[in-house]
């Protein structure tokens, strides 16, 4: 079953990459030349690898928010509104509270993910005690989130009234790997005198992949190999079966949703700590949730498989940034992501692809009995 879902994924992928081979055509444009660039423009550098980690580091944690609720019968569609509550509450521990350094940057994370946890709670507490579906009410909490995260930039504590952005975070709450580097004099020396670890660590790369990489991991472990995963798989197969086994409905549909949450608020707090340093006043929801959701799909809602799925999502949207150069439009690179979740988002894809080929060599193996008999 895995490995039959796997191939589905990547045959998708492949299809994907034909489509928009001629897509690429019609244009104008040669494909091999287009896949190049995107390819060279994702991976060619380190800087662009740092670049491409970057990006993907929100949408791992994105995704693995939709992809552990999905796993629990649960659709969170509310991830872009929980990353956005993280963000506040990273910003506001990262600027406000005065900690020590380590301990300010592990705080803000604790906050971001804990405002996460409470945005995607209410929406388990809407579901388990007044039946409200999660789908409507977690786009409503994307809303407010949107709102409140605007509402709160006209207070003067956070933000100036000069600036569209709220002011930086201190030094000592950031969690970029250069950052901490810098703190000490010899590690300053040290970078400037190593262009290879410099062009690695220009870009805000920061520890964000560690997280990442272990949130997917734990949970992961909490799915398959925990008490809890099995309760919450359990609801997500049959409600009725797991309330005969004695399983709390109501709690597992609040835990589920709270995880979920927990880690989309992550992902807000990392980019707020380990990238832009600030918020900014948004002028429309900045789509990391939604991004999530397709990384999930990709990743056929596998929690580990949301590494490589965010990793291709972010290299495809980083490097198609660079056909341009090649006077083709980047948005082609977006039609491209979305054959590829069209084809995953078809179940019975392999079974036409199969159906035909065997019609295909049905004939086949029929002109050549014809063509023995005419002999």
């Amino acid at each position: 079953m895995k490995r039959n879902r796997f191939l589905y994924t990547v045959l998708a992928i492949v299809l994907g990459i034909l489509i928009g081979s001629i897509i690429l055509l019609l244009s104008g444009t040669n494909p091999v030349e287009a896949y190049k660039v995107i390819f060279l423009g994702a991976f060619g550098k380190p800087k662009y690898i740092s670049w491409t980690i970057v990006r993907a580091v929100p949408l791992i944690l994105t995704g693995l928010s939709v992809a552990f609720a999905f796993n629990t019968g649960l659709f969170n569609i509310g991830a872009e509104g929980q990353y956005i509550v993280g963000s506040i509450g990273a910003l506001v521990v990262g600027l406000l509270l005065d900690l020590p350094p380590v301990i300010r940057g592990l705080v803000a994370l604790l906050a971001g993910a804990l405002c996460g946890y409470i945005w995607g709670a209410l929406v388990g507490i809407l579901k388990a005690k007044f039946q409200v579906n999660e789908v409507i009410s977690s786009i409503m909490m994307n809303w407010i989130a949107f709102y409140l995260s605007n509402y709160l930039l006209s207070f003067p504590i956070l933000r100036s009234i000069e600036s569209d952005n709220s002011y930086e975070i201190k030094q000592s709450a950031s969690i970029k790997i250069a950052g901490v580097w810098k703190m000490s004099k010899e590690g300053r020396a040290y970078l400037l005198d190593h262009k290879f670890l410099k062009d690695i660590l220009n870009p805000p790369l920061n520890f964000g992949i560690i997280i990442a990489i272990i949130a997917a991991i734990v949970v992961w472990y909490i799915l398959k190999k925990t008490t809890l995963g099995y309760e919450l798989r359990a609801v997500g197969f049959n409600e009725k079966a797991a309330e005969y086994g004695g399983i709390n409905i109501n709690k597992s549909i609040v835990k589920s949703m709270g995880i979920a949450g927990i880690l989309a608020g992550l992902a807000g707090a990392i980019t707020v700590l380990g990238v832009s340093g600030d918020i900014g006043i948004m002028a429309a929801q900045e789509g990391y949730g939604f991004d999530g959701m397709a990384v999930a799909l990709i990743a056929g809602n596998n929690p580990l498989g949301t590494i490589p799925a965010a990793l291709l999502y972010a290299g495809l949207i980083y490097g198609g940034g660079k056909l341009t150069t090649i006077g083709t439009y980047s948005e082609v690179v977006n039609i491209i992501i979305g054959i590829m979740i069209l084809f995953i988002a078809m179940p019975k894809l392999l079974d036409i692809i199969k159906f035909f080929f065997t019609k295909w060599s049905k004939k086949d193996n029929k002109n050549i009995e014809k063509g023995g008999a005419n002999e």
